[in-house]
């Protein structure tokens, strides 16, 4: 009887080699990604930059910044802290490391694939889905294999609940996968082209409700999972309010799917479709302030902390930016303010808003807490260096999206406004001749976003390169698990 309420100790290994590998590459794809960002960015002020280099024109070039930096860093990112998270909070090594490691390699062979065919122009020409059929089966091969690496180490848990952040990062792995099947549904005609197995206004629809939840799924929930870890770690505060953070998840994803069909306001799409998606956009601002208070005043009791701690400001930053660009979100979803900016470079910067200060800036943060930990440090080499990238990113950020929005709003008032005989007061090429000194400011806020992530690879260089503290012990390698004979 004794033995049988005697309590023994069981050491498990985590797997931290594919975190790190993910680690490692979220910033070298993070620098790739933005770094063609400028280079676009600098075609549009200076039209004769790549002048004829068909593989690095403009419509070339464009989609491989995207997917660089959506599925190359962001993907990287989600990935790779995720199993860090689904490991510490489930007190249990990933089920294989075989398939880690399956996992890590062909991931980076998609992106690799991707880096080689956007630009010889092989495209499927779907926003965020341009992969031709080959790389497309090869990704869902990777991905399925992510969510069996994922889900088998929650099944085999070492406690019997399942915290908030795992919720988030499991319902992106699930979402992401039907998204990506559904809207990649093609008829292959050579190996480097096939065409949409849907027609017209069905394409346009499955594309944007695809389109909308990879915005919803890839760069909303699986991001708010890696918020409800690192924010409260690095604060050293429990989430602010638990059930707050269920509540969100829940109606989190009960709304965002149906918000896809704003981005076809005033198409060929039925009415009532567009209608349903501007009303479902409107009530997902309730559950996305929701989560952003949750995250911020997690700092309950340790405001002070903002002052010292650059780590906390990219985190704490980066939810501001995310109640900021869902708010503008849902407004841009409504037709009448839709009428305005559609098509203007308003949507630009409403994107880059989301991408930068929300996806970048809390991956950033993740990351500078994340990596000392792999590493056997307390802390990064130069808290001095975080400091600097988050200024030098905050003040890129606000110069890029501020720029798109004075364009945008210009844009279109020119567009739409008439005579009083019903002809267009303005030219096209005239909104183009106005927009054109916007263009050198947003240059420059990419420039200076570009800089901060050099910054953070030399600071993390340096990180790795000074070897593990020889005070702090080794202990976060491994974890005791109590077990009853």
């Amino acid at each position: 009887m004794s033995e049988l309420n005697t309590k023994t100790k069981e050491v498990l290994t985590y797997n931290y080699k594919v975190i790190k590998q993910f680690s490692i590459m979220t910033i070298v794809w993070g620098i790739i990604g933005m770094l063609v960002g400028v280079i676009i960015a600098a075609q549009l002020f200076f039209p004769d930059l790549t002048y004829g280099i068909e593989f690095l024109s403009y419509g070339r070039l464009r989609p491989l910044h995207t997917n660089a930096v959506i599925f190359a860093f962001g993907g990287s990112a989600l990935i790779g802290t995720s199993l860090y998270v689904v490991q510490r909070t489930c007190q249990a090594p990933l089920i294989s490391n075989g398939l880690a490691a399956f996992v890590f390699w062909g991931w980076q062979l998609v992106i690799v694939l991707a880096v080689i065919s956007l630009p010889m122009g092989f495209t499927s020409s779907k926003e965020y889905a341009e992969l031709e059929w080959p790389i497309d089966i090869l990704l869902g091969v990777v991905w399925i294999a992510y969510g069996v690496l994922y889900f088998g180490t929650i099944m085999k848990r070492k406690t019997s609940h399942i915290y908030v952040a795992n919720w988030f990062y499991g319902a992106f792995i699930i979402t992401v996968a039907v998204l990506h099947i559904v809207n990649s549904a093609a008829i292959p005609v050579t190996l480097t082209k096939s065409y949409s197995a849907y027609g017209g206004a069905i394409d346009a629809m499955v594309q944007w409700w695809y389109g909308h939840n990879a915005v919803g799924f890839f760069l909303t929930a699986g991001f708010l999972g890696m918020m409800y870890y690192f924010v409260p770690k690095q604060a050293e505060r429990p989430v602010y309010s638990y059930r707050l953070s269920i509540v969100h998840f829940w109606a989190l994803i009960a709304t965002y799917m149906w918000a896809g069909p704003h981005h076809l306001h005033y198409t060929a799409l039925p009415d009532w479709t567009q209608t349903v998606g501007m009303v479902f956009s409107i009530i997902l601002l309730a559950p996305s302030w929701g989560g952003m208070i949750n995250g911020i005043m997690t700092l309950s009791g340790a405001w002070h902390k903002l002052r010292t701690d650059p780590i906390l400001k990219f985190l704490i930053v980066s939810l501001s930016f995310y109640g900021m660009s869902t708010f503008e979100g849902s407004m841009m979803a409504i037709k009448t303010v839709n009428a305005l900016s559609h098509y203007t470079d308003w949507t630009v910067g409403h994107v880059h808003s989301g991408a930068l200060g929300w996806v970048a800036f809390i991956t950033i943060g993740s990351m500078y807490y994340l990596i000392p930990k792999l590493y056997g440090r307390k802390q990064m080499i130069s808290v001095d260096l975080i400091n600097i990238h988050f200024w030098v990113s905050t003040i890129g950020v606000v110069l890029y999206i501020s720029a798109m929005w004075i364009a945008g709003i210009m844009q279109g008032l020119m567009w739409r406004a008439v005579n009083t005989d019903g002809t267009l007061t303005y030219s096209f090429i005239e909104s183009v001749t106005v927009t054109y000194p916007f263009y050198a400011i947003r240059l420059v806020g990419g420039i200076l976003f570009l800089s901060g992530m050099l910054i953070m690879a030399y600071n993390i260089f340096k990180t790795i390169q000074a070897g593990p503290d020889r005070s702090k012990s080794h202990s976060d390698n491994q974890i005791e698990a109590s077990t009853q004979n």
